[in-house]
């Protein structure tokens, strides 16, 4: 009787065990998971942010060089006064 109990008592002892290391595995699997997205996420934000950087290179040049074209042209010194004195 004594070792029926015993044996039960050491079955259930080691299905806790089991269910214990099971749930640290899964805890390590989902750690891992989460380290590969924050990984992932990281490295999208790296691509978004140096693509909205090479656009506002891009545009700030863009501008420049369209400043630069009026500052040269002879019609961008008459276009202030152009519309002043306009009658429909």
């Amino acid at each position: 009787m004594f070792k029926a109990i015993n044996t039960k008592i050491l079955l259930a002892i080691l299905a806790a065990l089991t269910a214990i290391g099971g749930l640290l595995i899964h805890q390590n699997h989902v750690r891992e998971q989460e380290a590969a997205d924050a990984a992932k996420a990281r490295i999208i934000l790296q691509q978004q942010q140096k693509a909205a950087d090479d656009a506002k290179r891009d545009d700030e040049e863009m501008r420049r060089k369209v400043a630069e074209g009026k500052k040269h042209s002879k019609a961008a010194g008459n276009e202030s006064g152009t519309w002043q004195h306009y009658v429909p």
